[in-house]
């Protein structure tokens, strides 16, 4: 029997997620665990009028090309991926790992050429995401890997991540829409910012996002979400920051690291755990060691840390900064074949816009 939290997850990813309508062409990528949910998925794009298409990904393979192939293989891409970015109405991507850990051995080095080989092509999804032409939804099916990564049952996380996506309630598109028109708020006093500055345990930071545009993440290009974001001006940020929640980037453990901006660049990087792999990644192509976001979480149903970027930056309470590539839609020139964000408490912390205090303590002041 199917579990109507499926259901209701996919038709709220095909009617309010990516807006299906008659015609539109929607590549669905799922990992072998999530073809529940691709399945529910595809059946309700049908139901939209869509044409909608599946196809799996596998990072069994990917690991072992990235061990064994040669770097002009890893390097390789397919043709039929730039014509299919080119001709697609909405992408769904679907997280279902059966083990997180997959490409833990993998040198970084050829994670980075690897990253940056496909570096047009995630630029090009930016840019036509940017311009309205493309959907993208970026979700998790849960899993006993995920569930193990996050210390919970399967049953508890399956109860974590529909209660984080609002599919527990009858009316998940209501929700979304409902935490939307609260943050577009915050975006719309956001936009007339022009300093930030974070202030908290080993933490001091200024950044400029003057004439930078936020955006209202409620729902859409992930699922879920649950923030509001911007693209900090290139070379701004000044100061240090310690990221306090541990996070897995690309199957490497990196814990409490610890960041200091010059100019708006990394120019110093520690790690109590991970250090070496952090060091690597930062070195993979000229933007990485700018930041391509700055992040409040406020998701507010998810409630602890899970090792799981996608839902752990949404947590509410906290904020995210991302070392790499920026969205073009928030004024962001920065790019980078990578996109790490990292992740800080600030329930003993706070944040001035233009020397006011705004947020403080996990919550907006507004």
């Amino acid at each position: 029997m199917t579990d109507p939290r499926v259901e209701r997850m996919a038709e709220t990813i095909a009617v309010y997620s990516t807006e299906l309508r008659q015609g539109q062409l929607c590549l669905i990528l799922a990992e072998p665990g999530g073809l529940p949910l691709a399945r529910a998925v595809f059946r309700a794009a049908l139901k939209a009028g869509a044409h909608p298409y599946v196809r799996t990904v596998h990072a069994d393979l990917d690991e072992i090309l990235l061990r064994e192939g040669s770097d002009e293989q890893v390097a390789y891409v397919v043709e039929t991926d730039r014509v299919e970015m080119e001709g697609i109405d909405a992408r769904v991507f679907i997280r279902a790992p059966h083990n997180t850990r997959i490409l833990s051995r993998v040198d970084g080095a050829r994670l980075a050429l690897h990253r940056r080989s496909r570096q047009s092509i995630f630029n090009r999804m930016l840019e036509r995401k940017g311009r309205g032409e493309l959907k993208t939804c970026l979700t998790q099916y849960p899993t006993d890997a995920a569930a193990q990564e996050a210390g919970m049952s399967l049953a508890d996380y399956e109860d974590f991540v529909f209660r984080a996506c609002f599919c527990d309630r009858e009316d998940p598109v209501g929700a979304w829409r409902g935490l939307s028109q609260e943050q577009q708020r915050h975006v719309d006093f956001l936009d007339t910012a022009r300093v930030i500055r974070v202030e908290g345990k080993d933490t001091e930071l200024t950044l400029s996002v003057a004439g930078r545009k936020w955006v209202n993440s409620d729902g859409k290009a992930n699922f879920p979400s649950g923030e509001v974001f911007t693209g900090p001006v290139e070379d701004s940020a000044n100061g240090r920051i310690r990221f306090d929640v541990a996070c897995a980037y690309a199957g490497h453990d990196v814990e409490n690291v610890e960041l200091e901006f010059a100019a708006g660049r990394v120019v110093r990087a520690r790690a109590e755990k991970g250090e070496e792999f952090l060091a690597k990644t930062l070195d993979s192509d000229s933007g990485a060691r700018y930041l391509g976001e700055f992040a409040f979480g406020l998701n507010y149903g998810i409630d602890r840390p899970t090792k799981n970027t996608l839902f752990d930056e949404k947590m509410g309470g906290t904020i995210h900064l991302a070392v790499g590539s920026g969205y073009p839609e928030t004024g962001s020139t920065n790019r980078s074949a990578i996109h790490w964000d990292m992740i800080k408490d600030m329930k003993h912390g706070r944040v001035s816009a233009d020397g006011k205090v705004i947020y403080e303590n996990g919550r907006f002041k507004l």
